[in-house]
């Protein structure tokens, strides 16, 4: 599995549903078979919780390398502070600068923590690391708490025209984001 030179994020997550536990999350791209597992697992129990696997989702989760990393993309992964993925999200590129957000989740259970506000997060400071200049997304109306998150971090409606093609009959929200240029942040920092 071909290695990502992204630096690893680490977010104190004190919110838990036990009171004020402090938690670790980091935040780092997909790097063996074991976090290609995870990102196919987290994804299908959302899809298959509400909607139907579609051809798209499939070739998606068959190759997460092959269909966003190796064409200049990332998978990040939110792991918690036992090293188990309890998220991810994937950036692949549409050319031009454009990259699309997709296959965002949190594990139902570690949800209403901001784990997906960091993992969007993440995914955008990513996005411009790979010389992006926008984003854009497809989701549906009944993820609700999704489409708010995205728009808590500047994402706007557009029409379906305004996106590249978008593959998935469940699709009936479409979002964009114009990154602003800034530098990206640094290992170090």
């Amino acid at each position: 599995m071909r290695s990502i030179s992204m630096c690893p994020i680490k977010i104190l997550d004190i919110w838990t549903r036990g009171g004020h536990d402090r938690r670790v999350v980091t935040i780092d791209s997909l790097s063996s078979p074991e976090d290609a597992d995870a990102f196919r697992r987290l994804n299908e129990a959302w899809i298959l919780g509400l909607f139907t696997m579609e051809a798209k989702d499939q070739e998606s989760l068959d190759d997460p390398v092959g269909r966003y990393v190796d064409p200049g993309g990332d998978v990040l992964l939110a792991r918690d502070d036992d090293g188990r993925v309890v998220g991810c999200v994937a950036l692949q590129p549409a050319g031009a600068g454009t990259f699309e957000l997709s296959k965002m989740t949190v594990d139902a259970a570690g949800r209403g923590r901001g784990t997906g506000r960091r993992l969007v997060e993440a995914a955008i400071e990513r996005a411009r690391e790979l010389g992006a200049t926008r984003l854009f997304l497809a989701s549906n109306h009944r993820l609700s708490a999704a489409i708010h998150l995205y728009e808590a971090a500047g994402f706007r409606h557009v029409a379906r025209e305004r996106l590249a093609p978008v593959p998935f009959v469940r699709a009936d929200v479409f979002m964009e984001l114009a990154l602003a240029e800034r530098e990206p942040l640094s290992c170090a920092s």
